[in-house]
């Protein structure tokens, strides 16, 4: 079982800040990586950079970014680094309308960087609330026929929709995501923004996530999946340390 954690690269300074507090919980052996255009620093930079501190590190790849006619432009990169997995995701246009995009799909970069580089680990993401859950199996099955060897889903909130996913994906290497939402602001932003549908019993409170997220580890670990820790808004060493705190 693998502790995938996400950390966010906002600046080389703030990232190796986190990296040394999340360092402290020795579950945890796999960083992933997001490229977010507005920041500086690129994903696979960052993981060239601080792969010697896990043991597994995967920098996301945006399939919108990449020119293809001629190949995979990072290919020289990968080959002469360590860096032995990435997580492909299609990538939402960018803001700045003077960067330029491309009209690739996720399937389309999978399938390039298993020929170019076949031993490279490829994921691809899950995104539950995308669509509908047979329109999101479909995609989830173009990804494996194009190559895929894993997922990493976007974070659950309700054990029973978990149910529901990892009954369907029995086999499939799957990191789990979860994510804190500790305020009414977030939790809108996910309602709005993912069109996330809460259970009943939700609470946007630190309380609630961390019941939650103990409970949803413990049903990960019985199936001897894999747990992404998503803490989008929360300090992440504070947030690991209480969620797996022992009683």
């Amino acid at each position: 079982m693998k502790y995938s954690i996400e950390l966010v690269p906002r600046s080389w300074e703030t990232l190796n800040t986190e990296v040394e507090e999340v360092s402290q919980f020795g579950q945890i052996n796999t960083l992933n990586i997001p490229d977010l255009l507005r920041f500086d620093v690129r994903s696979w930079d960052a993981c060239d950079r601080l792969q010697d501190k896990f043991d597994e590190v995967i920098p996301h790849l945006r399939a919108i970014d990449f020119d293809l006619r001629n190949g995979f432009p990072l290919t020289d990169f990968f080959r002469h680094s360590k860096i032995n997995s990435v997580l492909v995701v299609e990538g939402d246009p960018p803001q700045d309308i003077s960067h330029r995009t491309y009209r690739n799909t996720s399937c389309e970069l999978i399938r390039i960087i298993k020929k170019e580089l076949p031993y490279m680990k490829v994921y691809a993401a899950i995104d539950q609330y995308r669509t509908s859950m047979r329109k999101e199996l479909d995609y989830i099955h173009d990804k494996i026929d194009a190559g895929v060897d894993g997922f990493f889903t976007q974070p659950f909130f309700d054990l029973k929709f978990l149910d529901v996913y990892m009954d369907m994906l029995q086999g499939t290497e799957v990191f789990w995501g979860m994510s804190p939402i500790h305020s009414e602001t977030s939790q809108s932003y996910w309602e709005n923004k993912n069109d996330v549908v809460f259970p009943s019993d939700f609470e946007p409170t630190k309380e609630w996530n961390i019941k939650f997220g103990r409970a949803m580890i413990k049903k990960v670990q019985a199936r001897d999946d894999n747990v992404y820790f998503m803490p989008i808004r929360a300090n992440a060493s504070e947030y690991l340390g209480k969620l797996l705190a022992e009683d």
